[in-house]
């Protein structure tokens, strides 16, 4: 028996690690083409981009664990049905059961693994790489000028440089078209390139050069019958500077890469393990209830029920300094009684009041509707882990038996049906991830879709594989419809 489970845990461990180090090859090169802009051509260092693969190669590998589960499995478990071997050892009296346990065991420690690896590594992983994503787009923008070339990546501006790496360049020319009736031209000799620390403006320190300003020339007038008229001239008034040393800011709100940025940072969840997310989930709650608290508080002391009621008149304290209510005689004001000024102006401070009530009740209602957001947020995350780690039991119970029940081994059928069911398993987890996301169902219910949708059918196969009962024939299937 333990020279059975060796055998078995040998021939599930070999496709196990070549189908997974296939499936990350193809991930990571799903990455470098979303990110080839970025990465190629940009004088970035090797070990940079080999930094960053790494990084991405941690984060990748719960997508990719799954499907090894899932192909090793019917490989393994097809290979000993092609070969007659599982045959043989159910005869021997052994059940499926009793052939899977050890096979079992390992699944189960891989998928241990898999949750201490998602719950402490790969948030670790995720914020590396996406820091380092950023540095790249974002340090680099002298990227963006190629010797020789005019560069337009910067809304407003024509940049051309003859030659230089890096951040220092000669030969600077900038043409500055911001303001539509000015042409502006700056030319150096040399200078150096950087940003500000947050990111906003572009600096160019530039040596000896000129600066060239000129209007942009008028449109032509012309007389009622028809001539031009003879005030206008071609004449535009310019001036032109020299300068030794020169800082030239370059406002970067419309540069392109901004975009990038707030994709980027936009989901902060990913990056916080089970206790960090629960910590961050009441915190979060805590915060809300007191901002609601003191705006609810505002809203009170700004009635004017209570802010009478809290006035104190001086001949109305008692020795304890607040408000003796025996002795305040409130009066009580007649609206019809009013003279039409006071009764227009009383209105017209009703309606300003209520306006600014209405329009801070529909910002703590957005403020509320964040919050919603975000907490759920945090839950995907965190059911998220727990899913992955039944997911990959789930597949495996599925995987296994359809080895059994296919009797194919190798590289040809399992690799068909492991990708239609991969894909059906990636469908899934899509569909929950997005109904929990646009909150239409709970987080626990979208992140845990695929593993309910999935359960059942593990449960069926294991018990036909264990049974030898013809699931793909369908005479079988057409009598026990017949039967029910």
């Amino acid at each position: 028996m333990k020279r059975l489970y060796v055998f078995s845990i040998r021939s599930f461990v070999g496709p196990f690690f070549v189908t997974l180090a296939i499936s990350m090859f193809i991930l990571i090169m799903q990455f470098l083409w979303k990110y080839i802009d970025d990465l190629m051509g940009k004088g970035i260092d090797s070990f940079v981009i080999l930094e960053l693969l790494f990084y991405v190669s941690a984060s990748l590998i719960p997508l990719a664990l799954p499907l090894a589960i899932l192909l090793s499995s019917i490989m393994t478990i097809g290979n000993l049905a092609e070969n007659n071997e599982l045959t043989a050892l159910k005869s021997s009296g052994l059940s499926l059961y009793r052939i899977m346990r050890p096979l079992t065991f390992v699944v189960i420690g891989i998928a241990c693994f898999t949750f201490y690896f998602a719950n402490y590594v790969i948030p670790v992983a995720n914020l590396k790489w996406h820091s380092l994503i950023y540095d790249i787009q974002n340090t680099k923008i002298s990227a963006l000028l190629t010797p020789g070339v005019y560069s337009k990546e910067l809304d407003g501006y024509a940049i051309k440089v003859e030659e230089g790496t890096e951040s220092t360049f000669k030969g600077i020319l900038i043409h500055d078209h911001t303001d539509p009736k000015e042409i502006k031209t700056i030319r150096a000799n040399d200078g150096k390139i950087y940003k500000s620390e947050n990111g906003k403006y572009l600096f160019f320190e530039l040596n000896e050069g000129y600066i060239s300003e000129e209007l942009a020339p008028q449109s032509p007038t012309f007389l009622p019958n028809g001539q031009l008229h003879r005030s206008q001239n071609n004449n535009r008034p310019s001036r032109r500077s020299n300068f030794e040393k020169a800082t030239y800011k370059i406002d970067l709100s419309g540069f392109s890469l901004k975009r990038s940025q707030d994709e980027l940072f936009a989901d902060k969840h990913e990056m916080l393990n089970v206790f960090q997310i629960y910590n961050a989930i009441d915190s979060v709650k805590t915060n809300g209830r007191t901002i609601i608290l003191n705006f609810l508080q505002s809203l009170k002391n700004d009635h004017a029920y209570f802010q009478a009621y809290t006035y104190k008149p001086i001949d109305s304290l008692n020795h304890s300094g607040l408000p003796d209510m025996d002795t305040i005689r409130p009066e009580t004001i007649d609206f019809k009684k009013l003279p039409d000024a006071e009764k227009y102006k009383a209105i017209t401070l009703a309606q300003s009041k209520l306006r600014r009530k209405n329009q801070n009740l529909d910002g703590q209602k957005a403020y509320m509707a964040s919050i919603e957001i975000d907490i759920n947020g945090y839950w995907i995350e965190f059911h998220r882990k727990f899913a992955l780690t039944y997911a990959i039991i789930v597949l495996f119970f599925i995987g296994a038996p359809l080895g059994a029940i296919v009797r194919k081994g190798g590289f040809g059928a399992p690799v068909v049906i492991a990708a239609l069911l991969f894909m059906v398993y990636f469908v899934l987890i899509s569909i929950g991830d997005s109904l929990a996301s646009s909150q239409v169902v709970s987080p626990y219910v979208g992140m845990w879709f695929a593993s309910f949708v999935l359960t059942p059918i593990a449960f069926i196969l294991m018990r036909a594989a264990a049974n030898d009962a013809p699931v793909f024939d369908k005479d079988a299937w057409r009598r026990f419809f017949k039967r029910k």
